[in-house]
């Protein structure tokens, strides 16, 4: 089967923890051994991350060895301990004096009050989902960090409908990349031609609910073997951030966290910054629109 997900990009593996029950889960990204330089981007009110701050462009520290995406809002950060675990274990992470030490930068969805709200990935799930990661075809839909993600939330608990993780990879010209989506707005997702592809569809105009009442982030993560500096990176994410304005609506409210991830193995030589720039947007939308899809059965 033709690998058409993310983990087609050379180097990086994906694996899922997944706790249908409980509703809610992790996903790791695992970058090649010697690292990827990255950057990203949180334009929500309220992120809930780790090692967000080092990512910034003037921050000394480029390469980062794997990335967490997970459910159980601030608790889930704790599943990046275990994968810090993994990494040591191989002998992964970045050199100082006395250690290797891995850096793995997290970001979390809040879906506790979909399933178990005390169902949170920890230390232990972490490090089950990167024991997982593989080169395989990244399995979606509702799994790993969009086990209990929903969309379309903005009437309030009855219109809401599974978000779901998505992810693709695009190639054009000889540029490619790769996108990996955990899908939890408020807004409606939006399908190809501009229509209502999962949500109400009846707009903000509808809101009837007030600050507190709901919690919101999507996660996007983006890779690519193309030869990036630590801003470019950061100016790519920006870019993914925009694209959720195309397939989100409305996006990047009051009450979304969402945040956006771009790494680079720099195995291949820097690419053309316009195409790939158009390629990071198209390639975040079509991983969102697949998360919606997969996560409610809705084919392609």
């Amino acid at each position: 089967m033709t690998n058409t997900t993310l983990t087609a990009i050379p180097g990086f593996r994906v694996g899922h923890w997944t706790d249908s029950v409980g509703s809610t889960g992790c996903t790791v990204i695992l970058c090649p051994d010697a690292g990827a330089v990255a950057s990203a981007s949180f334009l929500g009110p309220s992120p809930a991350t780790r090692e967000g701050v080092l990512l910034s462009a003037e921050k000394k520290v480029e390469r980062v060895h794997a990335l967490l995406l997970t459910g159980g809002s601030a608790f889930g950060l704790a599943a990046a301990s275990g994968v810090v675990r993994v990494l040591e274990e191989r002998g992964v992470g970045h050199q100082t004096p006395f250690a290797r030490v891995p850096i793995v930068p997290a970001a979390v969805v809040y879906d506790l009050g979909v399933g178990d709200p005390l169902a949170r990935p920890g230390e232990k799930e972490g490090e089950a989902a990167a024991r997982a990661a593989s080169s395989e075809p990244v399995p979606r839909g509702r799994v790993g960090a969009g086990t209990g993600t929903t969309a379309g939330k903005y009437l309030g608990g009855p219109g809401a409908v599974p978000g779901g993780l998505g992810s693709v990879m695009l190639e054009r010209y000889g540029v490619s990349v790769g996108a990996l989506a955990v899908v939890n707005p408020i807004g409606d997702v939006l399908d190809e031609h501009g229509g209502v592809l999962v949500g109400p569809g009846t707009g903000p105009g509808a809101v009837s609910f007030t600050p507190g009442d709901v919690e919101n982030t999507t996660l996007i993560a983006v890779v690519t073997e193309h030869t990036l500096s630590k801003a470019d990176c950061r100016r790519l994410a920006d870019a993914a951030q925009t694209a959720l304005g195309r397939v989100i609506h409305p996006s990047h409210t009051y009450w979304d966290g969402d945040a956006a991830f771009v790494l680079s193995s720099g195995t291949l030589p820097p690419a053309d910054p316009l195409l790939l720039g158009a390629l990071v947007q198209e390639a975040v939308c079509a991983a969102v629109r697949d998360a919606v899809r997969m996560a409610n059965s809705l084919g392609v």
